[in-house]
């Protein structure tokens, strides 16, 4: 069963019924899903095959040749001496294949590409000069490593430019696919329990996998991550060692961006890793923000030139707050429950779980058809000029000159609007017109799990979005 990923299933079912041949490329983050959505989007495949991990070229070769011979490749030789003759007897396998519709799925592209190797033209042969002259091919390509297939294919400039028929970039589940899939497996979590395991895990529904009906929520999260022999343990290690080749200047960005909660512009991110200016930044910056590791935005005011890159990723977060220097406790998630550092963190982490489901919040506001821009927006104090200092962490700027200024906060019970919160925001609210010299009308929104409680304090609040406005499916 296939949950959510409603438009990709269409446009991979389209492309089968299609009366010609297709092309397409799907991409994401490590544990997305995608080999998991393609092996449900369709009853057979007339091959299908994966790339190996660290294996030479010629291992390779010999493994595509086993897979073919095993799916039913007949007039068999030897193995092949280089990816033109492999793809010569994908050939073979094509026109001996009486499948109406002839599937072919190609799985970790990239591990394929192996160095001097002579794929990608042979790629392009088989394509252009064999399967899209035909009728009855759709050719699924995968990689994991998404740094290497928007260069290689998505973006390629060579004899694959313009070839794809679609690209599909797989993004992470939502909160409501998210409590759709533990349903499935029999789990039941509060939707403020769905949305911890969200801080934590993202909508990465391969972590999510590792949930076991009859623990609670502190005990999984303890033996998934903290256990002796947690299996997400050593995630991070992987997660990017998988996703781009080289990955070290990738980390050195995100672990930069993670130690500034409101992110950093490109010139502050060059100043503080010492990484040289060149349009490779620039490059990098574009790939992370392709596979939802970060955002960029612009500050309310600010000119393009200084849009701001800001770390999203939930498991990153995660790791470098409490994995990344955990003292060796099994029971670390159990014990830390109520700890400063585990409360501040909560804050944090729900913002970015608002960020992530923007398109809910306008739903819930009613503004789900109003062209609108999600900024962010700050300034120093200056008492002199009346100026406070504050930090809006999202603003809903909208075409019909209204501004939603939103409050983020994470609570187990219905916030209280105190009266040093609401002198906070009044705050915020005359720095953003002095500064600003706005003409939209401001409108205070609180996003927190339960509503407010009814208070003197809570009459000045035009709107509230609650945990089950985030879990309405888009």
């Amino acid at each position: 069963m296939v949950i959510g990923r409603k438009s990709e299933v269409e446009k991979l079912q389209e492309a089968a019924k299609s009366e010609y041949s297709k092309f397409i490329a799907v991409y994401g983050r490590r544990r997305v899903g995608k080999t998991y959505l393609i092996r449900q989007s369709f009853k057979k495949f007339t091959f299908q095959f994966s790339g190996f991990y660290n294996y030479t070229k010629q291992q390779q070769l010999q493994a595509f040749y086993d897979a073919l011979v095993r799916q039913n490749l007949k007039n068999t030789s030897k193995p092949p001496k280089n990816w033109y003759e492999a793809f010569e007897l994908l050939k073979n396998l094509i026109e001996e294949s009486e499948d109406k519709k002839k599937i072919i799925f190609i799985d970790e592209l990239s591990w394929m590409d192996t160095q001097k190797s002579d794929l990608m033209s042979s790629l392009e042969g088989f394509w252009n000069g064999w399967a899209s002259v035909r009728n009855d091919i759709v050719l699924i390509v995968c990689a994991s490593a998404t740094s290497w297939i928007l260069d290689k294919v998505i973006h390629n400039k060579g004899g694959l430019y313009n070839r794809l028929s679609y690209e599909i970039a797989l993004q992470p589940f939502t909160l409501a696919e998210c409590k759709e899939f533990i349903k499935s497996k029999h789990i039941s979590l509060s939707d403020y329990q769905i949305i911890e395991c969200y801080m934590i895990m993202g909508g990465i529904p391969y972590y999510w996998d590792f949930l076991e009906k009859g623990l609670s929520l502190q005990q999984n999260i303890d033996k998934i991550f903290f256990a002796p022999d947690a299996p997400l343990r050593n995630e991070f290690d992987y997660l990017y060692q998988a996703l781009f080749k080289n990955p070290e200047v990738y980390l050195k960005i995100i672990s930069a961006l993670g130690k500034k909660k409101i992110g950093m512009t490109r010139d502050e991110l060059i100043k503080k890793t010492a990484l040289v200016n060149s349009g490779d930044i620039t490059k990098k910056l574009k790939e992370l923000e392709s596979c939802g590791f970060i955002r960029k935005y612009k500050a309310y005011g600010m000119k393009s030139r200084e849009t701001v890159y800001q770390l999203l990723d939930n498991f990153t977060l995660f790791y470098y707050k409490f994995i990344e220097d955990n003292p060796d406790d099994p029971n670390f998630w159990e014990h830390t429950a109520t700890s400063p550092v585990r409360n501040a963190w909560c804050g944090l982490a729900f913002e970015r779980v608002c960020l992530q489901h923007i398109p809910q919040i306008k739903r819930k506001l009613g503004i789900s058809g109003v062209l609108t821009n999600v900024n962010s927006w700050s300034c120093k104090e200056d008492l002199n000029n009346g100026v406070f200092g504050s930090q809006i962490d999202l603003l809903i700027v909208r075409k019909d000159q209204v501004i939603n200024l939103c409050e983020m906060k994470y609570s187990a019970q219905e916030f209280v609007v105190t009266k040093e919160v609401d002198m906070n925001i009044r705050h915020k609210i005359s720095d953003f017109y002095t500064l600003t010299k706005t003409k939209y009308s401001l409108h205070t929104t609180f996003v927190t799990p339960y509503g407010l409680v009814q208070n003197e304090y809570a009459g000045d609040v035009q709107s509230v979005v609650t945990a089950e406005d985030l879990f309405v499916a888009e």
